[in-house]
């Protein structure tokens, strides 16, 4: 408990306001922050403002099975994906950078190793479904 205390204020100085957590050194992770190259994904640009871009990406991922919104606040939002195969549950979190202008997220597996890249496929999915999402 107590070297996780002292950690917060580590991560809030690399990390600013962002909510996101750092990948795990299994490779069932990807972020827009993550610092290796293998873990990483570029994040997505805003299109109008921020209540609006929340509601597009709530939009998009409402399209994807065995999916629950778990938590929402004004700059955060956190999805849980169930694969249909083996039932594994995957958290997806997107932080909406109003002062950058910039989404930033993250797709990780919540138990086990190797995701067999699924969650990258699911972001760069969810990516090119919001840079040509027009309902805005």
């Amino acid at each position: 408990m107590k070297l996780y205390i002292f950690c917060l204020p580590i991560l809030f100085f690399i990390f600013g306001n962002n909510p996101l957590e750092p990948c795990p050194s299994s490779p069932n992770c990807i972020s827009t922050v993550a610092e290796k190259k293998s873990k990483k994904l570029p994040p997505l640009k805003f299109k109008t403002d921020m209540k609006a871009d929340k509601a597009a990406m709530k939009k998009i991922i409402a399209t994807y099975p065995r999916t629950k919104l778990i938590s929402e606040r004004d700059d955060y939002l956190h999805f849980q994906f169930v694969t249909k195969l083996g039932k594994f549950t995957d958290d997806v979190e997107f932080y909406f950078d109003e002062e950058n202008r910039l989404i930033h997220f993250r797709s990780a597996s919540q138990k086990g190793w190797s995701d067999m890249g699924a969650n990258r496929r699911r972001m760069k999915d969810i990516s090119k479904e919001w840079n040509g999402y027009s309902e805005l």
